[in-house]
């Protein structure tokens, strides 16, 4: 096992912040200073650079955290296998994820508590952020695993298909355009509503609309509103058209809350896609939850 003091050295290493450390693990930064003091005397030399608000490992400080990634894949492997050897070993898993705003709110929650109750032993975090932020972090090793609405893929990252799902033009049941299967020529003529950019769901509707020689920025763009909430809500009380995930708006679209708007020839479909950075392919708690989410939704 590794000592507590190295644990919180390979938290702060990994982020290069005691202040991200701190909220990561729980303890306060005094605490996590201290403990990295104490290394730091044990090993007789310096292990960060301070500059200002900001740190920067010593050689002597990436040599450990080199080291330390080494023991946590040994660790990892262990407990990956003494389980075909000791059934009654169950060791702790952390999982942290991240996952754009659509799987965060409508495709995670209804599957995460069936996975939690047949693995008692892992503890879940979720952290939602739009697309391009996730893949951010995955490179920048804040999380492990993710999904996100396909966007231009990276050498450092391996793409697993998860699942498919549609973007529709909806607006409010008191807008007029409810009435009418629009032309792409007419969203010349329309106010739109639309996500942030970075969103999965923005690009994939770029390059639908780019397939049929339109530009987005030709278009009439009232707002931009980071979030599918927030556009759902702006878009039920406006008569601006928005382009939502079909998953995001079938309970808004059974209740009358919002209508569906056909736009002749124009098809917007988006892949989900598991990401992980390469060469942890094969981290058993990840490559299982990814086999159990994608059984569920081949169901």
């Amino acid at each position: 096992m590794i000592s507590h003091k190295h644990i919180v050295f390979y938290e702060v290493a990994r982020q290069l912040s005691f202040t991200k450390a701190s909220q990561i693990l729980y303890i306060s930064q005094s605490a996590i200073s201290k403990q990295v003091k104490a290394l730091e005397e044990h090993y007789k030399i310096g292990l960060f650079e301070r500059h200002g608000n900001t740190v920067s490992l010593t050689p002597a400080g990436q040599l450990l955290f080199e080291k330390l990634e080494e023991v946590h894949q040994i660790q990892n492997d262990l407990h990956q296998e003494l389980p075909m050897l000791s059934q009654g070993f169950q060791p702790q898993i952390s999982l942290v994820l991240g996952a754009s705003t659509t799987i965060s709110l409508y495709i995670l929650p209804p599957v995460l508590s069936a996975y939690l109750d047949q693995h008692p032993q892992v503890q879940l975090s979720l952290k939602n952020r739009n697309s391009q932020n996730i893949l951010k972090a995955l490179l920048d090793h804040d999380i492990d695993l993710g999904i996100i609405e396909g966007i231009n893929k990276v050498s450092q990252v391996t793409y697993t298909p998860f699942l498919t799902d549609e973007v529709i033009a909806v607006c409010s049941p008191r807008n007029p355009l409810k009435k009418h299967e629009l032309e792409i020529k007419d969203l010349y003529q329309i106010p739109l509503a639309i996500r942030e950019a970075g969103s999965g769901t923005l690009a994939v509707l770029e390059e639908a609309l780019g397939h049929k020689g339109v530009k987005l920025s030709q278009l009439p763009v009232r707002v931009r509103l980071g979030g599918t909430e927030a556009l759902k809500n702006f878009v039920r009380v406006d008569t601006c058209l928005a382009f939502l995930p079909r998953q995001a708006v079938v309970k808004e679209l059974a209740s009358g809350e919002l209508v569906e708007v056909t736009v002749k020839d124009l098809q917007v479909y988006r892949t989900f896609n598991f990401i992980q950075r390469k060469g942890t392919e094969n981290n058993a708690p990840y490559k299982n939850f990814i086999q159990f989410m994608k059984r569920q939704y081949s169901l």
